[in-house]
C-alpha cells in the first residue's frame, strides 16, 4: 500500500464514523404509519450539527479527491 491509499483509508473511516454521528431528520415512529411531521423542517442547524455537516463537507471532498489521485497511480 502506498501513502495514498492509506490516506484514502485514514479518509474513509473518518468519514464514516461522522456519518454515523449525524441526528437523522426523519422520525422513525410516522416509519410504519406514512406520516410526514413538517413541524421542524425548517429548523436552522445550530452548534454542534453545524459543525458535523461542514466536517462531512469538507471529508467527502477530501475522500473524492484523494480517490481520483490514487486511480491515477493504478493506472499506471
Amino acid at each position: 500500500m502506498t501513502f495514498w491509499d492509506i490516506l484514502l483509508l485514514i479518509v474513509s473511516v473518518f468519514l464514516i464514523i461522522i456519518i454515523v454521528l449525524q441526528d437523522s431528520k426523519e422520525d422513525s415512529s410516522n416509519t410504519f404509519t406514512g406520516e410526514k411531521s413538517e413541524l421542524f423542517a425548517n429548523k436552522k442547524e445550530r452548534g454542534i450539527e453545524l459543525w458535523i455537516k461542514r466536517i462531512t463537507f469538507v471529508l467527502c471532498v477530501i475522500f473524492f479527491v484523494l480517490a481520483i489521485i490514487c486511480s491515477f497511480f493504478i493506472a499506471r
